[in-house]
């Protein structure tokens, strides 16, 4: 996903359900890895108000607070239907993740079949590059490399960047896409199913090089709607939000220390 997602105001809403069908599970056990946001607990509060409500079991993974916990971080996500990771510095997010395996257990839960996806750095780092904005200036940036081509989000949004990934591919980076805000690409392997958005005007765009020079052309996108994203409940609180997971102890967050 480009961006957005359960982070933007209003939600979008259609794209939480369509991960879900993801999984062959109907209550599929899904993890969220905040890591590119240094496990903001404003992010985990919204994964929550999101997807608590709906048929899943919901956890949130947070790397940043695992002191003094016996958690088997491989075991954990392993035993995921669908691995979500969120947004911020795509650079230290890798940075973390190598600390920690992840981008050892990450392929081996993609070879198993678990669903992997995500929005802004949690799309990104599933390719071989993406433009990164972590150091300031946009920058191109090796990703995990599961899917063997590059990719920009907040396509529309953050000319800056555009303008460099259609630059990068100018120059002989592989070719790949750009993913505005409330849109999806959903790949099955290494191909594309379909592009998928919960915005009626947002879009993908196939990024390739042509005559030395790179062109964006947009791509079919199936509307999938947003009816409840402004019927949503009001996001709680962050010290709500840990009592509520104090009193449902065993189905909610990991890793707080």
């Amino acid at each position: 996903m480009g961006g957005g997602g359960f982070l933007s105001e209003p939600a979008d809403a259609a794209l939480e359900r369509y991960v879900l069908t993801l999984a062959e599970s109907s209550e599929p056990r899904i993890c969220f890895l905040p890591t590119a946001s240094g496990d903001a607990s404003g992010e985990v509060v919204r994964f929550h108000a999101a997807f608590d409500p709906l048929p899943c079991r919901p956890t949130a993974l947070e790397l940043f607070h695992l002191h003094g916990r016996d958690l088997d971080v491989r075991g954990h996500v392993l035993n995921q239907d669908v691995v979500y990771v969120g947004g911020g510095s795509m650079r230290n997010m890798l940075a973390i993740w190598r600390e920690h395996e992840l981008d050892r257990i990450l392929p081996e839960a993609w070879d198993r079949g678990v669903a992997l996806c995500g929005l802004s750095a949690g799309s990104m780092c599933w390719f071989r590059h993406g433009i990164t904005k972590s150091g300031g200036p946009p920058e191109l940036v090796a990703g995990l490399g599961l899917l063997p081509f590059s990719n920009s989000v907040h396509w529309s949004a953050e000319a800056d960047r555009r303008e460099a990934y259609l630059d990068a591919v100018a120059e002989g980076l592989e070719s790949g896409w750009g993913v505005d805000d409330g849109v999806g690409l959903r790949f099955s392997g290494t191909e594309v199913v379909e592009a998928v958005s919960a915005r009626p005007e947002a879009a993908a765009y196939r990024v390739e090089r042509r005559n030395g020079a790179a062109a964006a052309e947009r791509v079919p996108t199936r509307f999938l709607g947003a009816p409840d994203s402004e019927a949503r409940p009001p996001v709680p609180e962050v010290e709500e939000l840990r009592e509520l997971r104090s009193a449902r102890r065993g189905g909610g967050r990991l890793g707080r220390g």
